[in-house]
């Protein structure tokens, strides 16, 4: 995301003194209800959707996420990275391309 942007979510945030209420579990539950509206755009068909509504849900859902970032003191890009490291080795090229299968299944069927 943007620095201009993550600043106008921190202002938002800000010039409504809501901070107060951004506990870390807060939030978290935020990002769990705002993502579940999510899936809501697609909960009757897979293809026929609202794309405007989508939108609007998942920037609810990378507002909070942003707003956990802050409240935790963690780096998006540092964490991300952390994680697809991670991601990498438990699923490497050769044994999880094409395939669906959780990491601990690789290679068994």
């Amino acid at each position: 995301m943007r620095q201009k942007t993550i600043d106008r979510i921190r202002r938002f945030t800000e010039d409504r003194d809501w901070d107060q209420f951004h506990s870390p579990a807060n939030i978290a539950k935020s990002i769990v209800i705002e993502a579940a509206e999510l899936l809501e755009c697609f909960q009757w068909s897979e293809d026929e959707y609202d794309l405007q509504h989508v939108k609007e849900e998942l920037a609810d859902v990378l507002v909070y996420c942003q707003n956990m970032l802050d409240k935790l003191g963690l780096d998006a890009d540092e964490i991300v990275n952390m994680k697809m490291s991670r991601n990498e080795a438990k699923y490497p090229v050769e044994k999880a391309k094409g395939k669906a299968d959780k990491y601990d299944q690789l290679g068994k069927s």
